[in-house]
Order: C-alpha cells, then structure tokens, then sequence
C-alpha cells in the first residue's frame, strides 16, 4: 500500500469572466477548469447514474456559470450551477483529476455529443437562439 497523499489546494479562484474555476495544489501544479467541463463531468448521481452505464449525458452546457461556492469539509467543494444543478461534491482528489485528464475528458465529451448528435451549443438546455446567437465567435 502506497503511503501517497492526496493533493491539497493551495488556492482555489473562481474566474467569472473567463469561466474557469483555477485550483493550485501543494505540489505545485496549477489546474484551470472551464465551467462546462466541471458540470458535464458533475460526481453527482444525476450526471454519473447510480451505476456503470447509467450516466447522463449533459447537453447545452457552454453557457454554463458557477453562480457559487460552498466548501464541503476539509475535502471538497460543492457548486452551485446557474442552471440549478448543485447536487455535485467534488473532492480535491476529483478536482486533481479533472484537471490532470481534462483533455482525454474533453475529447471524450465531445465525441458522445457527436454520437448522439449533438454540438456544444445543442440540447434540451440550449438557450443562445433565444439570446441571438452564439458565444464563440464563429456562425455555425
């Protein structure tokens, strides 16, 4: 058995503008986690199911926000999502993880979006049509 410790934040921001929630850990590695990604990766038992090929997939999550923050323990935090979900504890030990494999989770995301024939900006909770537009810049 590995004597490892679990990695503990040294500072933890949550950037509004940018969308990304920034996470320093002791051992020195710094973690920027877009909104998106913390809420389509959400530990909660909406989004994870209650067992191996249960999950949700979360669609029309781009324009996520993290309205806020309530620490859980010595351990993890809970946010508080602007489209209601708050139900999701995410341990430091997830947090670390989300950031250390956030481009293999990206691109798997992205890849069950497609397979069920959805974009980013698509789904049952899309609301930029009604907004007038899209957020990234580009027409789709």
């Amino acid at each position: 058995m590995s004597a490892q410790t679990s990695p503990v934040p040294v500072s933890f921001k949550v950037r509004k503008l940018s969308r990304v929630v920034e996470v320093e850990f002791d051992d020195g590695v710094m973690f920027s986690l877009p909104f998106e990604l913390m809420r389509v990766y959400s530990p909660s038992a909406e989004v994870r199911g209650h067992g191996p090929g249960q999950e949700v997939l979360q669609t029309g999550k781009r324009e996520v926000e993290i309205s806020g923050i309530e620490p859980v323990g010595n351990y993890g935090v809970k946010p508080l999502f602007s489209d209601g979900h708050a139900s999701g504890i995410f341990t430091w030990d997830y947090l670390y993880q989300l950031g250390r494999d956030q481009s293999a989770m990206w691109e798997t995301y992205l890849q069950k979006l497609e397979a069920a024939g959805f974009t980013r900006d698509s789904g049952r909770d899309h609301q930029a049509e009604a907004a007038g537009g899209h957020g990234c810049g580009h027409s789709h």
